[in-house]
């Protein structure tokens, strides 16, 4: 499958950039993500890389009748419309695996967000491993990973070196993509 992965990549031009995770476990964020094509462009670098990443991904994507290759794909659903304890039973997921590496959206969606949700960093912090920076840049037509940050705990800390990593990278929508700021500091701005 790699083999073909990576075929059909350069056939559509895309070039994959990627620097291999440091430990077994890790949570990684991809950003931005604008596009449904963000999703099969993802799965086919996934392939390539052999990174065996599952996805969190809204429940609604896991109902008959494509439900099935969701889940196959590595997908783990979430219920966005209310608060079920999900961090809490991703970070027991982590424990449970010696090798164990969940990919998200920090937007949450592909509509242009004010802020990210911060669950992503929550669930590293309380897991205790790596966040990765996956991307996607349309305007280069580059994806994979960035590299692997140690969060600190001081979230504003953490997040000017996650927005330095993902500097220039554009969505296959531009206009749609959220703002990388948490929504306490994105309330304080006004937005």
């Amino acid at each position: 499958m790699s083999t073909l992965a990576r075929w059909l990549l350069a056939l559509f031009g895309w070039k994959v950039i990627y620097v291999p995770p440091p430990a077994p476990k890790a949570v990684l964020i991809f950003y931005p993500h604008t596009s449904n094509w963000d999703f099969f462009i993802g799965i086919l670098t996934r392939s390539v890389v052999r990174l065996p990443a599952r996805y969190a991904a809204k429940d609604t994507l896991f109902r008959w009748p494509f439900g099935w290759i969701f889940a196959k794909l590595g997908g783990v659903p979430v219920n966005r419309r209310e608060r079920t304890g999900l961090v809490n039973q991703l970070a027991e997921e982590f424990k449970r695996h010696e090798s164990f590496y969940l990919v998200i959206t920090p937007e949450g969606t592909r509509r242009a967000t004010s802020s990210i949700k911060s669950g992503f960093y929550r669930l590293t912090m309380l897991a205790g491993v790596p966040l990765g920076c996956a991307f996607i840049d349309y305007s280069r037509r580059e994806i994979g990973v960035l590299g692997y940050l140690n969060l600190t705990g001081n979230q504003a800390e953490d997040l000017t070196n996650i927005v330095k990593l993902y500097a220039g990278r554009r969505g296959k929508h531009p206009t749609q993509e959220g703002r990388l700021v948490f929504a306490a500091e994105s309330a304080r701005s006004g937005d």
